[in-house]
């Protein structure tokens, strides 16, 4: 693979071998998806990237470039269903001389390709519709909208203004020509609304109300919500006046967070070892770690994280902790059991258990057996229908 044409060449070829696999795995179901998979170029997109090293212990982060990995092996990697790793910590890569990075945490992606047309089909666009995309990126998923409806129809919002920039150059070497615009993705853009339809390629604690203002009557939201301690899942939301109301998927695809909700550095005050009131606990901290109950648990303490560590040198311990209400619960093994030390405002740990309860009494539910609304004074979680349990998520 010598030359520039060369590379176009296979990456032509390597488009038509990925929607090819889409489509069969199922993520691909319509012929203009299809197309816009196969006209884009991925590689103009990503033309370097980190992938995750293989190293045990701590993870490691590997440069890919034409320069690390020769030419045949980036452009394969490059349209491979694989998400790559693009910015950490908010900071620029210097590409000059890129090194394996360590203790960095991912702030910039290019998604794996089944999850992005798999919403951009989920998203039930038509002919002449107007999209805002919440979160560039790369600009990828914004070249396949445009390939699909024109860049004219096409809105998108990136909060980093390097990110912004990169995806501005790539898109305009692909021949689009989107509204690009750089703020806070919360805020929506007004400008240009009424928008058939929002998806949104970051998570969120909650819909921000200025979507629900900008997104006319039977248009269409596609977001990820997600807390601090793990994603929710994928919903879809169908705006009908000042309200919108959806379910979510049966999967729970995880996006990075928004970065203007990300949790707080400080987890909060780490109780001492007589703080709080002390019961035996009839669950264990595996509850925060299986899917199932994760998500309930998440639900149930939507402020909250947790860590584990062993205390004055004995067993190890689960440490749940609420920086906003300043309320912990501390799980510590109990002869073939767990006890929990709750205090503050909130027991978080008599919430967990509770939604995990109701969670089991409704026969162990997947995700898609949970539905969303969201007003302008409320935005709740329900299990089964709207009039059954709710759980409210943050503002």
């Amino acid at each position: 693979m010598a030359s520039e044409a060369d590379i176009e060449t296979a990456a032509a070829d390597l488009r038509r071998q990925l929607a090819r696999q889409l489509e069969k795995d199922g993520w691909l179901r319509s012929p203009q998806w299809r197309a816009a998979v196969e006209a884009v170029p991925r590689h103009r997109f990503i033309p370097r990237f980190y992938r995750e090293g293989h190293a045990s212990g701590v993870t490691t982060w590997e440069p890919v470039t034409q320069e690390t990995v020769g030419k045949e092996k980036w452009l394969r990697l490059v349209y491979t269903d694989e998400t790559w790793m693009t910015q950490f910590d908010g900071r620029d890569i210097d590409w000059a001389d890129p090194k394996p990075l360590s203790n960095a945490a991912p702030t910039s992606s290019s998604t794996l390709p089944s999850l992005v047309v798999r919403m951009l089909e989920d998203l039930d666009v038509q002919d002449g519709m107007n999209v805002l995309e919440i979160g560039t990126g790369t600009g990828y998923s914004t070249a396949l909208m445009c390939h699909r409806l024109g860049s004219e129809s096409v809105t998108s919002i990136e909060t980093d203004e390097g990110v912004a920039r990169r995806a501005d150059h790539a898109l305009t070497e692909s021949g689009h020509t989107p509204h690009l615009v750089v703020g806070d993705g919360r805020a929506g853009h007004p400008d240009g609304a009424p928008y058939d339809r929002l998806i949104a390629t970051c998570g969120f604690r909650s819909i921000p109300p200025a979507w629900l203002e900008q997104v006319r009557p039977g248009g269409v939201i596609l977001t990820t919500l997600r807390g601090w301690m793990r994603s929710l899942g994928l919903v879809k939301l169908v705006v009908t006046g000042d309200s919108a109301s959806g379910w979510f998927s049966e999967d729970d695809p995880s996006f990075m967070i928004a970065r203007q909700q990300d949790a707080p550095e400080s987890l909060g005050m780490v109780p001492g070892s007589d703080d709080g009131t002390v019961r035996k606990a009839a669950r264990g901290p595996e509850v925060l770690t299986s899917s199932g109950p994760a998500f309930m648990a998440q639900l149930a303490a939507p402020d909250a994280r947790f860590f584990s560590m062993a205390v004055d040198g004995g067993p190890v311990s689960t440490f749940l902790l609420d920086s906003v209400t300043d309320s912990f619960a501390v799980l510590a093994p109990t002869g073939g059991g767990w006890q929990v030390r709750q205090g503050g405002p909130r027991r978080l740990w008599d919430a967990i258990e509770s939604a995990v309860a109701t969670w089991e009494k409704y026969g162990s539910p997947n995700t898609a057996a949970f539905g969303v609304t969201v007003s302008r004074d409320k935005q709740a979680v329900w299990l089964g229908n709207p009039n059954g349990p709710q759980w409210p998520l943050p503002s």
